[in-house]
């Protein structure tokens, strides 16, 4: 038996039924891509029947939208916690900032996948993670704008172009990131966290 095989199968024995199917989703989308992985492929991967599946998820679609969600969740509890820290908001702004890109590196494969896919989704679902993705860069947003009323961070820039700016560097990150390589996900996190704060400053 390959050494795949068996690490996958390992795999599929641990956690609850919805984690092993989205730990098994998240491997054969990655490897296969989202259309040519099957539901059958999916639970067999898994070690459930598609009547336990349907059980939590009702549609492949949905096997998609959570593997991303979960994701976006995180990072939403995360970016709370941090905006409504008692500290200044340039430290609160570098906090947000490295989450997002450690917690991404972290959770790789689930961007990669969604981005990748998300044009695949119901409609009405590409709505709701939109309007998802919308809540957290409207709170990293505020913070911005507050540094700017309070003249930490410099006015001239519109704050929801430093988001889309900032924003559209995470997105990339699965186009060049590489686990294993020079930099950690905690250095990406504080470089990028670094240079977006420097950014900021008021011009003198």
């Amino acid at each position: 038996m390959a050494r795949g095989q068996r690490t996958a199968e390992a795999e599929a024995g641990r956690g609850s039924v919805p984690e092993r199917l989205l730990r098994a989703a998240t491997r054969l989308f990655a490897e296969r891509g989202f259309e040519s992985t099957s539901v059958q492929e999916v639970v067999a991967a898994a070690g459930v029947t598609k009547g336990a599946m349907y059980h939590y998820f009702g549609s492949k679609d949905d096997l998609l939208y959570e593997i991303y969600g979960r994701v976006l969740r995180m990072q939403t509890e995360h970016l709370v916690e941090i905006s409504s820290r008692d500290v200044p908001v340039a430290e609160r702004v570098h906090a947000a900032a490295c989450d997002v890109i450690v917690t991404s590196i972290a959770n790789l494969d689930d961007s990669k996948i969604f981005f990748r896919s998300m044009h695949q989704l119901a409609p009405e679902k590409q709505r709701s993670v939109r309007a998802e993705r919308r809540k957290y860069h409207e709170l990293f947003r505020s913070m911005v704008e507050q540094g700017q009323n309070e003249g930490v961070f410099r006015s001239d820039v519109p704050a929801d172009l430093v988001v889309d700016y900032f924003f559209g560097s995470v997105h990339h990150l699965g186009t060049w990131y590489r686990q294993g390589g020079q930099l950690t996900g905690d250095d990406v996190g504080r470089h990028f966290a670094d240079l977006l704060i420097a950014g900021l400053r008021p011009q003198t």
